[in-house]
């Protein structure tokens, strides 16, 4: 199991659930900029989910047309149902914005000056 897979499944649960809009603003002072590191966030999760469902995919694929090799592949759709089955990325970025997971700074006006 991989490194972002044991990760993921620690305790997210699958179903969005609200949320206080005090406690996501208390993090940064602004509901907007905490929305925006969790939207970050979940695309980085998402691209990795996909980076490493693709490569594990990338093992069964055959680079011919043969009708009589293609089949299928009881251990690629067992695959395929477990990454179906993990909470969605936004999910996942909003649990570890909560748990203090992610590292976010904030650009000074006067960094330049």
């Amino acid at each position: 199991m991989s490194k972002l897979r044991r990760q993921i499944s620690a305790n997210t649960a699958n179903t969005a659930e609200t949320k206080d809009l005090n406690a996501i603003k208390a993090k940064t002072g602004n509901v907007y900029e905490s929305i925006a590191i969790i939207a970050k966030r979940a695309n980085q999760i998402n691209i990795s989910l996909k980076e490493e469902l693709h490569n594990k995919l990338e093992e069964f694929a055959s680079h011919t047309d043969s009708l009589e090799e293609i089949h299928e592949n009881k251990e690629q759709i067992e695959i395929s149902r477990a990454y179906e089955r993990m909470p969605n990325p936004a999910l996942l970025a909003t649990q570890e914005f909560f748990d203090d997971k992610i590292y976010y700074r904030k650009n000074e006006d006067d960094l330049f000056s």
